[in-house]
């Protein structure tokens, strides 16, 4: 059985829907601050817990055969971290050690990670490669690359077999309609855009049209989320095989303009755009070299076409259930 950690949050529920369609046993833990119980796919069995809270850790350790975990308990507000940080190592860092002491109490040395390219920090060069400094910027980013260092020390010390995935921009929603991108506050890009475009916010607002690119505005890889639930599969199934730490990414950078552009050509609407000035730690190019995912794991991005990536998103938007 796999322990799917913050499977009613974004990422998590597509790992779990597609964990699910391909034969897996799932049961989920959350602990719903972020994550919608709407998303948590009926198959999979649900329990209220929170890493904070090693007894609610440890009970479900004792009334679940846990064979392998995938984590993605994370808080992952890269604003927020900066002004609480507090909040964000102790959910984040002490929340890991706090999963890690109950799995190895229970002979569970299999885990999946979600990390993140917020550990590289500001890019020395592009596309970004594995062997890439990490020297993250901000709270969130640092809370990340501790938890992949404690996974290196557990693997020596304890036999962990660890497996992190450093996800780039994640996009795009369930193919299906079933489940989608649902944050409170949204940050993410494409679903603000789309947001602007059916009325929900007054527009968009581009940080940055100056930068040292090709139509001035920033540019970024993104990643269908059914792609990123793909690779968790894959990383799962290399467990014992491989340890360390691997690129998620299509290898393609979109500017801003460009999701906008396609955004409309999806939705046959104009977007409200205001540019304002640039944020400050928004490098001007961010995207993954990601052959070290193809060849560990096998792993092919599917959606490559922003307007594809879009597409599942719009329908959504459309068509929301929670």
């Amino acid at each position: 059985m796999i322990l799917v950690m913050g499977g009613a949050g974004y990422i998590g529920s597509h790992t779990v829907k597609h964990l699910l369609d391909n034969g897996y046993e799932v049961v989920v833990a959350d602990n719903l601050i972020y994550g919608h119980r709407e998303a948590v796919d009926k198959r999979a069995q649900f329990v209220l817990a929170d890493l904070a809270d090693i007894e609610s850790l440890e009970q479900l350790f004792q009334n679940h055969k846990i064979d392998a975990v995938v984590h993605f308990a994370a808080f992952a507000y890269v604003g927020e971290s900066v002004e609480a940080p507090e909040k964000y190592y102790y959910n984040n860092v002490v929340g890991t050690l706090n999963l890690l002491k109950i799995m190895l109490a229970h002979g569970v040395k299999k885990i999946v990670f979600s990390s993140t390219c917020a550990t590289y920090g500001e890019p020395h060069y592009t596309p970004i490669d594995e062997k890439h400094n990490q020297t993250p910027i901000n709270p969130y980013g640092r809370s990340k690359l501790m938890i992949e260092q404690i996974f290196a020390d557990y693997e020596k010390s304890y036999g962990l077999q660890y497996i992190a995935l450093r996800y780039f921009n994640a996009a795009g929603c369930s193919a299906d309609g079933s489940i989608g991108e649902s944050h409170m506050p949204e940050t993410h890009l494409i679903p603000l855009v789309l947001q602007a475009i059916s009325g929900q916010h007054q527009n968009i607002k581009v940080f940055g049209s100056d930068y040292d690119t090709p139509d001035g505005t920033c540019i970024r890889d993104y990643i269908h989320v059914e792609d990123l639930a793909l690779a968790h599969r894959l990383a799962l199934e290399k467990l014992g095989q491989f340890s360390g730490c691997i690129n998620l990414g299509t290898g393609v950078g979109t500017s801003v303009k460009e999701i906008i552009i396609a955004a409309e050509e999806v939705s046959h609407k104009k977007c409200p755009v205001e540019y304002v000035s640039r944020r400050a730690g928004d490098p001007a190019r961010l995207f993954a070299d990601n052959r070290k995912a193809k060849e560990i794991l096998g792993w092919y991005p599917k959606y490559i076409d922003i307007k594809e990536i879009i597409r599942t998103a719009w329908n959504w938007e459309l068509n929301r259930k929670y």
